[in-house]
């Protein structure tokens, strides 16, 4: 049996992309930043060494082997310039942390155990169209954040597909999470609609499609590859 850890499945597209690779047949390693009761593991990312605790945690749980990383855990705070110089700074290490140093805390973790084993692995990234476009005055740090895990993925890539380890990532645009929602209701809610040509935002269950090919169908030679799923909203 192949395990996958995916971060962040309490809800949204984690909880979407958990279900989808369940109905494949995989046993999935959950995540979430507080115990839940759900049996996913509980690991606070703002906290330096959650990451490794989540890694050892998930090791153990799969038996010493997992073949694949979905690293999709995200924080999507407003962190307007004229706060104080303190809280703005507070506000952009917390989202740095949890948006880009965990998921590569854990993409060194999967890479060194896929190393010592001498067996191929996955990585894959939920990043976003802010990586490319972008985000509001108020997500420098998102951007950042994503930006940053878009040029992770494609060094790790280039670094490490020889040895058979893969990356993938994923850049959504709106997707119908409470994350999203409040984004859209801050910013004139459905009027930001106007700028997708598809007419609508992404459902998670959408964005869990591409998770779980990138995990389990993509061929080795789309490593590195970066797919959009935007509604046409961001075309490059």
């Amino acid at each position: 049996m192949s395990f996958i850890l995916v971060t962040g499945t309490s809800r949204g597209i984690g909880a979407a992309a958990k279900k989808a690779l369940a109905d494949r047949g995989v046993e999935v390693i959950g995540h979430g930043s507080k115990d839940r009761g759900d049996g996913d593991i509980a690991a606070d990312f703002a906290d330096p060494g959650a990451a490794q605790d989540l890694w050892n945690t998930a090791l153990e749980r799969a038996g010493g082997e997992i073949a694949c990383v979905v690293n999709n855990a995200g924080l999507f705070d407003a962190n307007p310039i004229n706060r104080s110089d303190i809280e703005w700074l507070d506000g952009w290490e917390d989202t740095l942390r949890i948006n880009l140093t965990s998921a590569a805390q854990l993409s060194r973790f999967a890479i060194r155990h896929w190393q010592d084993k001498g067996t191929a692995g996955r990585l894959v990234h939920v990043a976003s169209r802010a990586a490319y476009r972008g985000d509001s005055p108020a997500h420098w740090h998102y951007a950042a954040a994503k930006g940053g895990m878009v040029a992770m993925h494609k060094t790790i890539a280039r670094a490490y597909a020889s040895e058979g380890i893969l990356s993938y990532a994923i850049t959504p645009g709106f997707t119908d999470t409470s994350m999203a929602d409040d984004y859209l209701e801050s910013r004139g809610g459905e009027g930001l609609l106007a700028d997708i040509p598809l007419g609508r935002v992404a459902q998670p269950e959408e964005i869990a499609t591409i998770i779980a090919f990138c995990a389990l169908d993509a061929p080795p030679s789309m490593t590195g590859a970066v797919i959009d799923a935007n509604g046409a909203s961001f075309v490059r």
